[in-house]
Parts: structure tokens; C-alpha cells; sequence
């Protein structure tokens, strides 16, 4: 069993939070709130109550920021983070959930897509001397004139 004096000891000879969010680019209150919802295992700390990590904390915060960069959630980072932690390989519930994503991704660019085309299809209409008249729910107010006298 470790002593007071051991565990204070490997606190000091642990990473500071400067350390950490230098090392991992993130910011201090991202590496607090992380340890709230558990993400992040609780840090030891020094007599001072100083928090101190251990260097494994990098690689899991590195491993936090690139699953949030994929669209995952902080639940599911949370549930990968559980099966990485017993030791086993997160991929299968990892392929689940980027599957997930990238279906969710492909419906969001085919919106995006109908959308580029509609507002392309009223800017065309647009162009030129003469307004064409605003669709019904469209933004111009119906007694405002088109520039240029049309209508």
C-alpha cells in the first residue's frame, strides 16, 4: 500500500494542467468538465490540492477531440471510452456508430444539396433588369415594386 508521502510523491512527478492543455490542445475548463461527466478519470493531487495527471490522460484527450471531430456524441465517446478501458478494441461499436453518422452525414448533403439548388434556381431569377415576382412566402413585402418598374 502506497503512503501519503509515495502518492504525493507521484503526484508531483505527474503532468500539471498547463502540461496537459499544452500537450493536448485543449483548455482547462474542457479537461475540468471532462473529469465531471467522466470522460476523464479524477486526477491525484499534490498537498496543495494542485491537480496531476498521469500521461495516459493525453492520449485519451487526443482520442476525446478526433471521436468529437467524427460527429460522435460525448455520450457515445463515453461508451467507447468504457470498452477501450477493459482493454477491448472499441471498433465494433465504433463502426456501429460512424455507420450511424455517415448515414445521418449523406441525408444532411442531400438536404444541403436541395437547398443549393433552390436558392441557385431564385438568384438566377433574380439577375438581371427585371425582378421576378416573389413566390408565395417568399421575403418581398407585396407592396414593394420590383426595381426597375417590372411586374
Amino acid at each position: 500500500m502506497r503512503t501519503e508521502a509515495t502518492k504525493a510523491t507521484t503526484a508531483l512527478a505527474a503532468l500539471s494542467m498547463s502540461q496537459v492543455t499544452a500537450r493536448a490542445g485543449v483548455r482547462p475548463d474542457t479537461v475540468r468538465y471532462y473529469e465531471r461527466i467522466g470522460l476523464l478519470p479524477a486526477p491525484a493531487r499534490t498537498t496543495g490540492a494542485h491537480r496531476r495527471y498521469d500521461e495516459n490522460v493525453i492520449d485519451r484527450l487526443r482520442f476525446i477531440r478526433g471521436t468529437q471531430r467524427l460527429g460522435l456524441t460525448l455520450t457515445e465517446i463515453g461508451d467507447l471510452l468504457s470498452v477501450r478501458d477493459t482493454g477491448v478494441c472499441p471498433c465494433e461499436p465504433a463502426e456501429t456508430m460512424l455507420e450511424r453518422h455517415l448515414t445521418e452525414i449523406e441525408a444532411e448533403m442531400t438536404r444541403l444539396g436541395e437547398l443549393h439548388a433552390e436558392l441557385t434556381s431564385m438568384l438566377s431569377g433574380m439577375s438581371g433588369a427585371k425582378c421576378a415576382d416573389p413566390l408565395p412566402g417568399a421575403w418581398c413585402p407585396p407592396d414593394r415594386e420590383p426595381e426597375g418598374g417590372g411586374g
